[in-house]
């Protein structure tokens, strides 16, 4: 982490009004230092730039909430997103700062009032991704976003790391209810923002954060967003910084389907399962980081009114037969099916999305009552 002095000196320049990225790196480069240039505003700007005062307050409200203030120019800032003219200069971290070293990335975007079919695919997209050691990144907001989060801590053995990029401060979860799934992700992957601590949601700082979405990622996956989703911005985002567009074709006519199907109209590449977009990953370092030990996490269940079981044969009722309200080991499932513990993790998945079955302490799956 930067010296003290040096994100004291950035914080007070980008939180100067009508200072954004763009501007905070012109007048760092004119003036020689971000220091300089608050010199420079001080004497000859319009606004005021934060006080040092308000600055050391914040590196300690951050000391104090876990959250590490990271600057542009630090080692451990994330190497794909500072090739960015628009880099965040301060991003904040609440989590495990190395989640953000990864070889391969993609991010998953889509719409908020997405379907369970939505859903698990995201769900299925993010779990075999991150088992082939890729980075999914998202909004964490409620829909596809969420969901891809969740599938991606499921992967390699509930230890999955993903990362989420905020449009409030890193300490601020949104929306409300996904604050459960915050604290999940901080265990073995983070979130991020580049907003001051304690800012709330506000409809012009989700565009923003959309460029960090697509900076952080070799490429975008959209699924089911319409034709006014904001996940179109982070696919044009996407686009203009020459990544790698992807979607999950939709129904003709569904509302909700119709901007996936226009951005594959317009080049995108049609995407139905992970090997459709692994080829385009060519990664940003020779190496995957060396994998260290993490925790399994508790996974959330998904949020379900629309769900209802199919008749087709592939569909997990077998499963469903073996468990009981009062929980069972997921040791002893892979035992009795002799199924792959990824095997039976995804059937759950699918089971939870569904609000048929719920986790349990003790590694344990239980039949809702």
């Amino acid at each position: 982490m930067a010296a003290t002095n040096a994100v004291i000196a950035a914080l007070r320049l980008i939180n100067t009004f009508g200072i954004g990225a763009g501007n905070f790196y012109r007048l760092a480069e004119e003036c020689g230092s971000a220091a300089a240039a608050v010199e420079y505003i001080e004497k000859h700007g319009k606004y005021q730039p934060w006080s040092v005062d308000q600055a050391q307050q914040e590196i300690e409200n951050a000391a104090a909430k876990n959250i590490r203030i990271l600057l542009y120019t630090d080692d451990d800032y994330p190497t794909m997103l500072k090739s960015l003219p628009s880099a965040p200069p301060v991003l904040y971290v609440k989590g495990q700062t190395d989640a953000l070293d990864y070889a391969k990335s993609l991010a998953i975007v889509g719409g908020r009032n997405a379907s369970i079919i939505g859903r698990k695919t995201a769900a299925r997209f993010a779990f075999d991704l991150t088992n082939q050691d890729v980075r999914i990144i998202s909004g964490m907001a409620r829909g596809i976003d969420a969901s891809a989060a969740k599938g991606a801590m499921y992967a390699n053995g509930e230890t999955g790391a993903t990362i989420a990029v905020l449009g409030t401060g890193a300490d601020v979860p949104y929306p409300v209810e996904n604050a459960e799934l915050y604290e999940q992700i901080i265990i073995n992957g983070c979130v991020v923002s580049e907003l001051p601590l304690g800012t709330q949601a506000n409809p012009r700082h989700f565009p923003q954060r959309n460029r960090i979405i697509a900076g952080l990622s070799e490429g975008v996956l959209v699924i089911e967003a319409g034709l006014k989703s904001g996940s179109l911005i982070t696919a044009q985002l996407a686009q203009k910084q020459n990544k790698k567009l992807f979607a999950v074709p939709g129904t003709p006519g569904e509302s909700r389907t119709q901007g996936s199907n226009l951005l594959i109209k317009k080049g995108a590449v049609l995407a139905e399962k992970a090997a459709d977009i692994l080829p385009f990953l060519k990664g940003n370092k020779i190496c995957p980081p060396p994998k260290k030990q993490k925790t399994a996490q508790k996974i959330l269940v998904f949020e379900n009114n629309d769900a209802t079981f199919s008749n087709r044969k592939d569909e997990p009722e077998n499963l469903v037969d073996l468990l009981t309200t009062g929980g069972v080991d997921i040791d002893e499932l892979i035992r009795l099916t002799g199924k792959t513990a990824s095997e039976i993790a995804m059937e759950i998945l699918e089971l939870e999305m569904q609000g048929i079955v719920e986790r349990r302490s003790g590694n344990k799956v239980a039949r809702v009552k």
